[in-house]
């Protein structure tokens, strides 16, 4: 039963107690191999409502009036609530070998042994209420708020992807909205998201013409696919330096998180109007500031290092002569350990496809198996002397 208590939230003061970002959660699964889910019966109803505030929750029926003793779903702070308490009661093992979201309960383990006592360690503080027929226990593989994971790593929801492939040509702007949703949920396995859905946010756009041509056709297509082929992404470990690639067009930012020559993740979002006149340089920066802080979580308080295909960017820590914009960056990179280096257009290719301005069939950017063996040979080849001595007279 969901009552509508709209009027109700209006009044409500808002609790402004955190969620977990669902990428940090995942972070803290790496070298994980066994997996035990647990989902609580009917969590909100499993806390009870302060003596005062029962008549809040009053509803009317044919039956008669009546009012919730436990709290009831549709309250605007019932999630905030009720993930205080799951972190308060998981607290002595939270993100050591447990992580919550809201009722969703994950518990790993690196051995089947250490497994077991895992195990036995949250049942015993748990105290509440699970539905048995939706827990699972002992996994090698685990569907995870809407992810699959194993020891591999993290990959897209075979079901979601089912749904995604069984999508028909959306008619109007809500329905694009909710395929762009769905979709945008799993883009960080996506190289290239935004440069593909820029057709399709435009019709998103207010006083906008919905009009679908083959341009939409061919990036909702693109976009179905590209989830469908989706990448298993390797899990980061927090013992391991990190490397980003980043690049700039004059239609998006790109950047990919990369560990052990493996993608931890992609990330591209379109160019605001206003960044549509920033000059290369500006462009290129602003790309590493978005990559910073997209995954703050991953690279604060560790070591990274930052590729750029501009060169300029890698003395920009000691420039002297900085506009009030590249003021403001520099004074964020700082809060980094991070080292910006120069990379070669040509060996910066993931980055530079998912922010590139050129419309070339999708299978040309792929990123497959051998990236780190290609980045690697396009790198020792710009090393190359005869290279170096080239690029330095050019550049004189």
């Amino acid at each position: 039963m969901c009552i509508d208590y709209r009027e109700l939230n209006k009044l409500t003061i808002m609790n402004r107690y955190p969620l977990p970002r669902i990428d940090d959660l995942f972070y803290h699964l790496q070298g994980s191999a066994w997996f035990s889910k647990i989902d609580l019966r009917s969590g909100y109803h499993q806390l009870r409502v302060h003596d005062d505030d029962i008549p809040k929750t009053a509803f009317r029926t044919r039956y008669g009036h009546y009012e919730f003793l436990v709290m009831p779903f549709g309250i605007t702070n019932a999630p905030a609530v009720f993930m205080d308490l799951m972190n308060r009661v998981c607290r002595p093992y939270l993100d050591k070998f447990v992580i919550v979201f809201i009722d969703d309960i994950l518990i790993y383990s690196k051995t089947k042994e250490e497994h077991k006592k895992h195990l036995k360690l949250v049942l015993e503080i748990l105290r509440l209420y699970a539905k048995f027929s939706k827990c699972e226990f002992w996994l090698k593989e685990v569907q995870f708020l809407r992810q699959i994971v194993n020891e591999n790593g993290v990959h897209v929801d075979p079901a979601k992807i089912d749904a995604v492939k069984n999508w028909s040509t959306s008619k109007t702007p809500t329905e694009i909205r909710s395929f762009l949703g769905l979709a945008g949920y799993y883009r960080r396995f996506i190289s290239n998201f935004s440069r593909i859905a820029v057709p399709l946010t435009f019709l998103t756009q207010k006083d906008k013409p919905y009009e679908w041509g083959p341009k939409q056709e061919e990036a909702f297509q693109t976009l179905k696919q590209k989830l469908c082929d989706a990448l298993v992404l390797t899990l980061p470990d927090e013992n391991d330096d990190f490397v980003v690639y980043c690049d700039a067009s004059n239609l998006g930012l790109g950047c990919v998180l990369m560990q052990r020559g493996n993608v931890v993740a992609y990330a591209s979002r379109q160019l605001k109007i206003d960044e549509k006149n920033y000059t290369t340089h500006d462009l290129e920066l602003g790309a590493v500031v978005f990559a910073l802080k997209i995954w703050r979580h991953y690279l604060y308080g560790t070591k990274c290092v930052v590729f750029t295909d501009h060169k300029s960017l890698q003395h920009i820590l000691n420039q002297k002569e900085l506009n009030m914009r590249q003021q403001r960056w520099v004074e964020l990179l700082n809060d980094y350990d991070c080292e910006i280096r120069y990379h070669p257009g040509k060996a910066n290719v993931v980055a530079d496809a998912l922010s590139h301005k050129s419309h070339v069939q999708i299978h040309s950017v792929r990123v497959h198996t051998n990236l780190l063996n290609d980045v690697l040979t396009a790198q020792q080849h710009s090393l190359a002397q005869d290279n170096l001595k080239n690029e330095m007279s050019s550049a004189d």
